[in-house]
């Protein structure tokens, strides 16, 4: 499998505060959205393959979604790329042995408090964190492995802004052409590099699944499972990589997908 890398930009750096919730609230294109008919775009008899880079991405990105899903009683499967054991360089608290361990056990108890009430599958692909995209044939082989002929795809944004993500995004989109499945890239890091109406954000190709406030209560909670990355680092004092208004801004009555 050739696959032709879109290599990460130096615009979607991930840093500072980012843009505000403001800024995206005040966005009169985000706003006119077209508005995903979940039952319609997810149909009874089709899996739906929830493709995460790292364990939390699945819920900072589609815990809406994924509720909807189970709502309707629909198939999910949940793939995790990596375990994340990278997301604490140079910690004697959480090394990269223990990342391993509780990064999953995080994902489950998230999962646990979005009170599904349906069985979903977690396929763990052990890849190593932040090396995606150098395991891009390895990935796709795996998608060989574990996808059928119907299934519809979801992954994040190939231009989300975390390297991961970007690579994780390009891979299953690739992979969705080429077998003619039906694919959606979520933004995640993107409502913090980027900038309204950034061309890099194709909204022409995106849709909108709106979330009532219990779904969003819900993703609050879930995300509140992923104490490794919403606490400070007590051994190293590294600020939260999930900051209060990294959360606030993904706990928009909304999750944006690219369909292109």
């Amino acid at each position: 499998m050739a696959f032709i890398k879109d290599h990460h930009q130096p615009e979607r750096l991930i840093y500072g505060a980012g843009t505000s919730i403001k800024e995206w609230q005040q966005w009169e294109e985000l706003n006119q959205l077209p508005v995903c008919e979940v039952a319609k775009t997810f149909p009874a008899q089709q899996r739906v393959l929830i493709i995460a880079p790292h364990p939390d991405d699945e819920i900072l990105g589609c815990a809406g979604l994924i509720q909807k899903l189970a709502k309707l009683k629909r198939k999910v499967v949940l793939v995790a790329i990596t375990n994340g054991t990278m997301s604490h360089p140079n910690s004697s608290y959480y090394t990269s042995e223990k990342l391993n361990q509780i990064r999953p056990e995080e994902s489950l108890q998230a999962l646990n408090v979005l009170d599904l009430q349906i069985q979903i599958e977690r396929i763990a692909l052990n890849i190593m964190d932040g090396q995606i995209s150098n395991k891009t044939e390895l990935l796709y082989q795996a998608l060989e492995n574990i996808t059928r002929s119907d299934d519809i795809l979801i992954s994040t944004y190939e231009k989300d802004g975390h390297p991961d993500h970007e690579a994780a995004g390009q891979v299953v989109k690739y992979f969705a052409q080429h077998h003619e499945l039906s694919c959606y890239r979520v933004f995640i890091w993107t409502w913090h590099w980027a900038k309204p109406n950034h061309p890099s954000l194709n909204l022409e190709q995106c849709f909108k699944v709106e979330l009532d406030l219990s779904e969003v209560d819900k993703k609050r909670q879930a995300i509140a499972c992923f104490q490794s990355q919403c606490v400070a680092d007590p051994s190293t004092h590294q600020a939260p990589i999930l900051s209060t208004f990294t959360i606030e801004r993904i706990l928009q009555p909304y999750e944006v997908y690219c369909y292109g």
